[in-house]
């Protein structure tokens, strides 16, 4: 059986005394542009067409995944044929084998990547909490063959060929230890200050995560700190995870405080501690614009004009989902301002606030703010039922 792992290799070569000529590389050459859009969490969505197939497929552009890969449902609404292999992929949520499709190209405006293998995996919990089909995830398989700038700001992406290219003169470049995933050396603070490192990953809608033996063993949190249990989303599922905040989260020199903070069990040592303590997500890092640079092993950061958002701090314990048309409440965490308003499991909700627009994200959205008297309309036994949320802050 293979099994995807991330592995850093280092190759130490002898000292030479024979001179070497030094070939100046080309510069980098900008092959197209494209929009993106942004879900919850920061989760940037591209669009992109697999081989001769019409349909368009939305695909989350991740740092955090190995390679690239196809929603099952997707292969098969469009007879994408996969076929099984011993290989198991490793995430939040657990260990699966896959089936791949190989040997296949991608179209984007300006732009086809021939030559990609698929890992084929159930994507069905990713729809449901964004509202809208996610048909795959890019992540290696397309940064390592190119520079992806990804503008924040104006939300488009830049692609260009590998060379030498010329960084925006504000911000700043970083030098993450570059395996299949970029991993930063870096600073956060709590009841102390360590540095370690942390995957830089650009699919998770969060702001910082850390394992819990991560916690545990570097005593970074303060003591007086009762985090709160919260569902969560990961890779392969559904899970619960413990929701904080820390301190400080310093990238570079840039500080940010009172970040909001996942406590993950990693079970399956998806972190891979104690190499990685955790992974800062692009709820934080949708901060900056973005040049990711895998064939020189740099990303440059500059700050835009979202770097002082706030963050969101509320917390209600209520896990909604899209499901089948229409938005389900799948998780009530106990004692929590859900299960406290009356929320129920399998309650339909019809509208948040005074939103009747049926859209999660902004559902969501509207929950975000702490501190708030909220009303939500649920549908219960075929009767409309009016309850109020009072969203908690985890400050």
């Amino acid at each position: 059986m293979r099994i995807i792992k991330y592995i850093i290799i280092f190759i130490l070569l002898p000292g030479s005394s024979i001179s070497q000529e030094i070939l100046s590389q080309p510069p980098a050459r900008f092959i197209t542009r494209f929009p993106f859009t942004v879900f919850s969490g920061g989760v940037m969505v591209v669009k992109a067409q697999l081989e001769n197939i019409k349909d368009t497929f939305n695909f989350i552009l991740d740092t955090g995944s190995g390679g690239i890969s196809l929603d099952s449902m997707t292969c098969s609404l469009h007879n994408i044929i996969s076929k099984k292999t011993d290989t198991t992929i490793t995430g939040i949520g657990g260990i699966k084998k896959v089936p791949f499709v190989f040997d296949k190209t991608l179209h984007f405006p300006g732009l086809s990547v021939s030559r990609l293998n698929f890992h084929v995996n159930n994507y069905e919990v990713l729809t449901s909490v964004y509202g809208e089909r996610i048909d795959g995830i890019i992540g290696y398989s397309f940064f390592s063959r190119y520079i992806v700038q990804v503008d924040f700001d104006n939300h488009y992406i830049n692609v260009y060929s590998p060379g030498k290219f010329k960084y925006p003169e504000r911000g700043i470049t970083l030098k993450p230890v570059f395996t299949s995933l970029p991993i930063l050396y870096m600073s956060l603070k709590d009841r102390k200050r360590l540095n370690f490192n942390f995957y830089f990953d650009t699919g998770a809608g969060l702001c910082f995560l850390m394992s819990e033996r991560f916690a545990k063993d570097s005593a970074v949190l303060l003591s007086k700190r009762k985090p709160l249990v919260t569902q969560a989303e990961g890779m392969l599922g559904r899970l619960e995870m413990r929701l904080t905040v820390i301190k400080e989260v310093k990238i570079g020199p840039y500080r940010f405080y009172n970040v909001p903070s996942y406590l993950y069990d990693d079970k399956y040592n998806v972190t891979s501690y104690p190499f990685s303590g955790g992974l800062i997500g692009n709820e934080l890092l949708r901060r900056f614009n973005m040049v990711i640079n895998y064939p020189q092993r740099e990303i440059h950061l500059t700050p835009n004009r979202s770097i002082n958002e706030p963050f969101d701090y509320s917390y209600t314990g209520l896990g909604m989902y899209y499901i089948e048309g229409k938005i389900m409440v799948m998780d009530v965490i106990p004692k929590s301002p859900a299960e406290q308003a009356g929320v129920k499991f399998e309650d339909e909700i019809v509208s948040v606030g005074n939103s009747l627009s049926f859209n999660i994200q902004q559902y969501k959205n509207i929950l975000q703010v702490p501190n708030q008297r909220i009303k939500i309309i649920v549908r219960r036994n075929n009767e409309l039922v009016e309850l109020y949320i009072k969203t908690k802050s985890i400050l």
